[in-house]
């Protein structure tokens, strides 16, 4: 059994990993760079080693932070999500450095981060995938006469891409060829290389996504779907368990090919296979994330599964505790992401001293929090500050909790998202239980767009605070 992880994150998920750690007896080991010298995570590790002066590069050399897990006593790293953790390179020098890497292993997240390797894959299991190239495009001509093939609209991606960037929409000839540059673009400076592929555009789908465990005995299962339809600008922001828009039917079909994607790579640890309901109720597979999700709160709490610390089984070499037949659901859960913006100005970024916290309590409420009262939002990452996950039996249930969670919780000192989350549980449409991936943009109403605000005073704001956090 693995007996010390070092966790190469940062913020709320590190916190997660930490009492994971703690739970099963299992030293743990914090990184953080001088922004993040107040952090949480660092307060509640076993140990914490300051990974240098700049705010981003020291998560990202991987490298260094191997050699602090070796120097640090740590038989395995965890890399939470974002940063390096779906990248091939730190899983290598993890094995090569005889430190076990609480993920699948580099080839897989080779295979899968490509977005045109994961297609054939999936083609090749015979899961449905999404109309488009067979490889990466050679140039905007090729885009072209493909998207005049298939027909518009079609979306141009980034083959290396993730988290929703380095995707773009185009609804004409004239927007493919305007938008193809600048999408190879972001493909190089976000993700290091220039390849782009084409796909058919799901106009308004259902964003559906199914979390898988599997082991290195061969034995992969699936513990339910979450729908993450609920997003802005390709950034979730409510995830809920399960999809109150499925029926029985059709929850055993996709996950059924979730399982049989895992199998098809040779997966192994937790993971997440995305797919695209249409308006015909045809699914796509869409892409694989190889890592441990920020919405994995809402499956933990339909099916009591501790996901954090099954990662840590299977990398320990242990087979999975459950067959399919022993998994089960109950209720429904909803994953709420607290970011510091400010919905009613654009969701301008909101940094800076958090003056009073209060994380809300009761039956079927859960909060993972990376702040604290007196604790100051560094400007340098994503703004995400806490996770509020509410549980309850029924979908009507679960929004009345979901609507007095958020009532409760309270953070003074910056703008958040709460506010904006109260007015989506009180509209009509999502109480109902059907939505998909145009609610937030088809609703500009409930997040007040009337104050808005140009680029450069985002920028200005953005440089403000981060010179009073130096001032510090």
């Amino acid at each position: 059994m693995i007996k010390k992880i070092l966790i190469a994150n940062r913020g709320e998920i590190a916190v997660r990993i930490v009492r994971a750690c703690a739970e099963m007896g299992i030293k743990s080991v914090a990184i953080y760079t001088d922004a993040d010298r107040h952090a949480l995570h660092v307060k509640k590790a076993d140990e914490a080693y300051n990974i240098g002066s700049d705010p981003v590069i020291g998560y990202l050399n991987a490298h260094n932070i191997v050699n602090l897990a070796v120097a640090s006593g740590c038989d395995a790293l965890h890399p939470g999500y974002g940063f390096l953790s779906e990248n091939p390179v730190l899983a290598e020098i993890c094995a090569r450095r005889g430190i076990r890497f609480i993920g699948p292993s580099a080839e897989v997240i080779r295979q899968m981060g490509d977005k045109i390797e994961a297609r054939k894959a999936m083609i090749k299991a015979g899961i449905p995938v999404i109309p488009g190239s067979d490889g990466n495009l050679a140039n905007v001509e090729e885009a072209r006469q493909l998207a005049n093939k298939i027909g518009y609209p079609v979306m141009l991606k980034a083959t290396n891409g993730g988290g929703g960037r380095g995707i773009r929409r185009c609804n004409s000839e004239d927007e493919l060829i305007r938008n193809y540059e600048r999408v190879v673009s972001e493909a190089a400076k976000a993700f290091g290389k220039p390849e782009v592929f084409l796909e058919k555009c799901v106009v308004n789908p259902k964003h559906i996504e199914v979390q898988v465990l599997a082991d290195s005995q061969g034995n992969a299962v699936h513990l339910f779907e979450r729908d993450c339809s609920i997003q802005r600008r390709n950034q979730k922001l409510i995830e809920i368990a399960p999809s109150p828009q499925l029926t029985r039917a059709q929850r055993d079909y996709i996950g059924g090919l979730a399982v049989q994607a895992a199998k098809t790579v040779g997966y192994e640890n937790a993971g997440t296979v995305e797919f695209l309901l249409d308006s015909d109720n045809n699914f796509y597979f869409m892409e694989m994330n190889t890592r441990l999700q920020v919405e994995h709160t809402v499956t933990e709490q339909i099916t009591g599964i501790d996901i954090v610390q099954e990662q840590i089984r299977v990398a320990s070499g242990l087979p999975l505790q459950y067959k399919q037949a022993d998994i089960s659901y109950n209720g429904f859960a909803m994953e709420f992401r607290i970011n510091a913006e400010d919905p009613q100005n654009g969701f301008l970024p909101s940094f800076g001293r958090v003056t009073r916290y209060y994380a809300p309590g009761g039956p079927g409420v859960r909060t993972d929090a990376a702040m604290y009262t007196g604790y100051v939002i560094p400007p340098y990452y994503d703004s995400m500050c806490a996770k509020l996950t509410v549980w309850n039996l029924t979908w009507e249930s679960a929004i009345e909790r979901g609507l007095r969670a958020l009532s409760d919780m309270t953070v003074y000192g910056v703008k958040t998202t709460i506010p904006y989350y109260k007015e989506i549980l009180k509209n009509s449409e999502f109480r109902s239980g059907r939505f998909n991936t145009s609610f937030v943009e088809s609703h500009p109403e409930l997040a007040n767009y009337a104050i808005r605000r140009p680029p450069e005073l985002l920028a200005a704001a953005i440089a403000a605070a981060i010179a009073a956090h130096e001032g510090i």
